[in-house]
Formats: C-alpha cells, sequence, structure tokens
C-alpha cells in the first residue's frame, strides 16, 4: 500500500488541525506552517481530542505518534514532504497565493492536496507552475475521524496525481471518493446546502427551533443516513418492488409547492440573532470542547456498533473503521522477542552473576 512518508500541512484551522492530528496518529511526521500566533495552542486542543477519541478506539495502545515540528515559513514546511495538505481560508486570491509559494518550494514528486469546501481546482491552478500534481481533498469534520474524502481534479490534473492522491489518503484509513465532474462544491457540501436552505426558512418563519429541527434529524432519518445513503434507504422504502415503486409512488411529490429551495433568506441581523440565541440555549453551557468530545464518543460509538454488523464482516463506514483498527493495531504492536532470543538473555545474565 502506498505510504506517506512525511507530510507537510499549510493552514492549521479546524480542519488543518484535523489533518494532523489524524496524520500524526498513523505515525507520519508532519511539518505545519500557519501564521497564527495562537495555531500551536489550538492543534494542540484538537491534538488531545484526537488521541481521547483514538484511545477509545485502540485501547490496547495506539502506533507510534509521528513527530510534529511548526514551520516558519511555507518553504521550510514542505521541505522533503511527499504529501501536502492546503487548508487556508477560503478566498481564491489567498489560495493562489500560498500554492503557488507551495508550488515553487515542495518536491517535484509531492502530491498537493486542497481542502477546500467549493472552489474548483482548475481556478486555483492557474497560480502554479506544476499545476498536474494539485487535487480538491475536501474532507469532513472532524477529519480525524470522519473517513470520506472528496478528491476532485481540475483541467490540468494529471490521472496519475488523482490514482496517487487516492492511495495516499486510503493509506491513512480515509474512503476517497473520485468525483467524476468538476463542479462547485463537489457533492457533500450541495447536499448540505440544499438541507441547510430549507433549514434556514424553517427557523426564519418560526415553523421550529434550532433544538427541535436538530431531533427531528438526530431522532430520524440521521439515524439512517449513518450507515446507508439516501438512495438505499429509499430502496427499502419502496418495498419488496424496490426502487421503481418508491419513484413511482413519490415522484409526483417533486412538483409539489413544498421547498424554497431556490431562494435564499436573508440572513438579516434578526434571522442571525434568533439562530445564534437558539443555538446557545441548545448547548445547556456545553463548551465547544465539550460538544466536540460528545460528538468524538457518539461517532467511535456509531462506527464501533457499524463494524460488528453483516456478521462481523462490518458494514458501511464500520467496514472501513473495522479495518482502519486492525492496521493501527498492528502499527502499535511492539516487535515481541523470540524463545531463543530470551534464553540467551537469561544465560547471559546468569554468566554474569556467576
Amino acid at each position: 500500500m502506498a505510504r506517506i512518508r512525511k507530510a507537510a500541512a499549510i493552514g492549521g484551522g479546524v480542519i488543518g488541525a484535523g489533518w494532523v492530528a489524524r496524520l500524526l496518529l498513523n505515525g507520519i511526521d508532519v511539518s505545519i506552517f500557519d501564521p497564527d500566533p495562537e495555531a500551536e495552542r489550538k492543534v494542540s486542543e484538537v491534538m488531545k481530542n484526537a488521541r481521547r477519541a483514538y484511545k477509545a478506539m485502540l485501547p490496547d495502545g495506539l502506533p507510534r505518534e509521528g513527530k510534529l515540528a511548526f514551520a516558519g515559513s511555507i518553504a521550510e514546511a514542505v521541505a522533503g514532504a511527499d504529501f501536502i495538505q492546503e487548508s487556508v481560508p477560503e478566498r481564491l486570491d489567498l489560495k493562489h497565493k500560498v500554492l503557488a509559494e507551495i508550488d515553487a518550494h515542495a518536491a517535484a514528486d509531492a502530491i498537493i492536496g486542497s481542502s477546500t469546501s467549493g472552489i474548483l481546482p482548475s481556478e486555483m491552478q492557474t497560480a502554479m507552475s506544476h499545476p498536474e500534481r494539485l487535487v480538491v481533498g475536501h474532507p469532513f469534520n472532524p477529519v480525524y475521524l470522519l473517513p470520506l474524502v472528496e478528491i476532485v481534479g481540475g483541467q490540468q490534473t494529471s490521472g496519475e496525481a488523482v490514482e496517487r492522491a487516492r492511495a495516499l489518503y486510503a493509506s491513512i484509513g480515509m474512503k476517497p471518493v473520485v468525483i467524476r465532474k468538476e463542479i462547485e462544491a463537489f457533492v457533500g457540501d450541495r447536499l448540505l446546502e440544499a438541507l441547510w436552505r430549507e433549514a434556514l426558512w424553517l427557523i426564519k418563519d418560526d415553523i421550529t427551533t434550532v433544538e427541535e429541527l436538530d431531533d427531528i434529524m438526530r431522532y430520524s432519518f440521521g439515524i439512517r443516513w449513518a450507515q446507508m445513503g439516501l438512495f438505499q434507504v429509499y430502496r427499502i422504502a419502496g418495498g419488496e418492488a424496490g426502487m421503481r415503486h418508491f419513484m413511482a409512488q413519490f415522484g409526483p411529490c417533486l412538483s409539489w409547492p413544498w421547498t424554497k429551495l431556490m431562494d435564499v433568506p436573508e440572513l438579516t441581523d434578526e434571522l442571525v440573532d434568533k439562530i445564534a440565541s437558539q443555538s446557545d440555549a441548545q448547548a445547556h453551557g456545553l463548551s465547544i470542547r465539550e460538544l466536540e468530545r460528545i460528538r468524538d464518543d457518539n461517532l467511535v460509538a456509531i462506527m464501533e456498533a457499524l463494524s460488528r454488523q453483516n456478521r462481523g464482516k462490518g458494514w458501511g463506514a464500520g467496514a472501513l473503521h473495522k479495518d482502519y483498527t486492525r492496521r493501527l493495531s498492528k502499527l502499535a504492536q511492539k516487535p515481541t522477542i523470540s524463545k531463543a532470543a530470551e534464553k540467551a538473555k537469561a544465560a547471559k545474565a546468569r554468566r554474569k552473576k556467576g
């Protein structure tokens, strides 16, 4: 299997720090650059949560953790790295500046992944001298636990770079999905955006509160989606006749004027205050770090449960989780001393005493 020898992370925010955690906990050395004076503290706090989650997944011990170095420049960070993940804010001008600098100093065969959640890779490649090695590697938070990564190539991305990126992401326990066509926001965020847009209207129109809306999701289809996707869930909903029956039965609903998806509610101060205050009440005083730990515990428990399904083979994310924890356990195992070596060691000790 392809293996990352040394990685670089450019940007240490929520997503960048998540990448650092996944890489380090796979035993990979990482050099990171982030000009934020608080970057070291922020990455350290994410690492604490990630170690806690991985200890729950691997109670018998973790692999040797990779070494983390904070670099003083992009050039210093990418030196010697064969895999580089860029996770700077979503501004095209900033992406251009950072990717041009990465491109100028990275090893010729290094793969460069961008964590962008919506910018087209072709737009980012215009600032690079070697655009063929850039791919979008769009993860989901928390990166150290959620395995999906959307891989998107630009007009100048080589097929070899896409395949190498797929192999490298898979080597750290991820589920790479190559998006067939380059579109803004890719696939995952397009689905989330549609749901988010409808949710904003439901809050704005006082149909429900943020807590009630979240409860509707997490006590129903959210649980289903944790182990089956939209289409497989709907196939089952069609009964013995399957998807064709479901489409025939519910297809006409698509023409009903239910949704407001084509309109966007204006994010007025009033609507922002409403959502923010309801969200504060929903948290019941729990800090962001406490909520992150609760989230991580829940994700580990769900994936552990799914890993025991399908006659022990695992199901969906659980099957990948089962394989990932098995690989990490092997990395964590220390070489055992053979019985012959133990006898020789004991004999030597006796001779010293004699």
